[in-house]
């Protein structure tokens, strides 16, 4: 597909990102210190929330329903011929628009993995790989060294390559396939920067996001009280949403991506750092998650409000009270985002806190209005 379009890839310089959690956090911080100093800059994740379109920007901003629709009616034939994936296919967009945009620079994150990532034929400047937990087990492997080596599969020869945070169990894995590939091998350097961004799990994705750009200084030279700037408006300079985000006051209500253990167990601890009286969770989860890991992290003394989303891939009223039955939590149930919401919310004093994590499904039926 990409040879039908003479190549979009080789044309741009690129920073290629895995890695279990903190993806996002990581390409959005650089692409808004980026911008801060004047560059242009491409980003291109998953999922979206609302828009397809989100997951490929420049500067910040959606590309257009025109550009979609005339990039479809241009590869549809190659589509067709080769049964490309949703996945290919948004990849193969997103190279195609940076290219012709002649961005400065494009952040790119793979969908799944690394090694065998659609993304995985870029030739970066930096490759970082943020953190492994356990999640998608069913393609990746079942033990953190075998989805470590998977992650690591986006290393390329002699090109360095960051990791976010040292684990024991990982190590090895990336000393090793690091040598194989000729590529150096750096840490990111744990810093007290600050960001806009809501939660103290943001100071590991701001410190690997500096150390990025460190690392990065003679290629894409920025001063650093640009960089600051940037770091303290990513939210806005890059429509980033979803993260630890506030959308009420009373009671404190946060909306969160974390969907695997290692997410949930993040954000578990970051709630210890605020003060309120009980917990409510508005939870719903795919069906291709690994959910009860997930469970296992839930504290048993919140309230619950189980909920499904409208997917074939949503988990079951059923299967969440199986659930939730069997880790002994106090649940009720509902279907759909919104009922749940709204019955936390008539239950919660405005000392309680409820939160609301999940589905990216869940996100967007919540923030839709906010």
């Amino acid at each position: 597909m990409l040879d039908s379009l003479d190549n979009p890839h080789h044309k741009f310089k690129s920073i290629h990102l895995a890695g279990t959690n903190g993806k996002g956090s990581v390409s959005h911080i650089m692409a808004s210190a980026y911008q801060a100093g004047g560059y242009k800059v491409g980003i291109f994740t998953s999922p979206h929330i609302f828009d397809f379109r989100e997951r490929v920007k420049i500067n910040g901003q959606f590309i257009s329903e025109e550009e979609v629709i005339q990039f479809l009616n241009k590869t549809h034939a190659i589509i067709d011929e080769i049964k490309a994936s949703f996945f290919e296919i948004t990849a193969a967009l997103a190279f195609h628009v940076f290219a012709n945009e002649s961005v400065d620079i494009a952040i790119i994150e793979t969908g799944l993995g690394g090694r065998l990532d659609s993304t995985n034929v870029l030739k970066p400047e930096l490759s970082v790989i943020t953190n492994i937990g356990l999640d998608h087990q069913a393609f990746l492997g079942d033990t953190i060294e075998l989805i470590a080596a998977e992650k690591a599969g986006i290393i390329k020869s002699k090109t360095p390559v960051l990791v976010g945070k040292k684990q024991e169990k990982t190590e090895e894995v990336f000393k090793e396939i690091a040598q194989k590939n000729k590529s150096s091998l750096h840490y990111a350097e744990q810093a007290d920067i600050s960001t806009d961004l809501l939660g103290q799990f943001q100071n590991e994705n701001a410190s690997t996001a500096l150390t990025a750009i460190k690392l990065l200084q003679e290629t894409f030279p920025i001063d650093i009280s640009v960089l600051h700037l940037g770091f303290n408006q990513v939210a806005e300079t890059t429509n980033f949403k979803g993260r630890f985000q506030k959308i009420s006051d009373q009671p404190l209500t946060i909306v969160d991506a974390a969907h695997n253990p290692d997410g949930v167990r993040n954000l578990m601890k970051e709630i210890e750092h605020l003060s309120f009286e009980k917990l409510h969770i508005v939870y719903g989860s795919s069906n291709d998650k690994e959910v009860s890991d997930v469970f296992l992290q839930m504290p048993k003394s919140a309230a619950y409000y189980l909920t499904t989303f409208d997917s074939k891939r949503s988990l079951t009223i059923i299967e969440l009270n199986a659930l939730a039955t069997s880790n002994s939590l106090s649940a009720d149930y509902y279907s759909g985002s919104e009922l749940a919401l709204k019955a936390a919310q008539k239950k919660a004093a405005n000392e309680d806190l409820i939160l609301v994590f999940g589905s990216f499904y869940i996100m967007a039926d919540i923030l839709a209005d906010d």
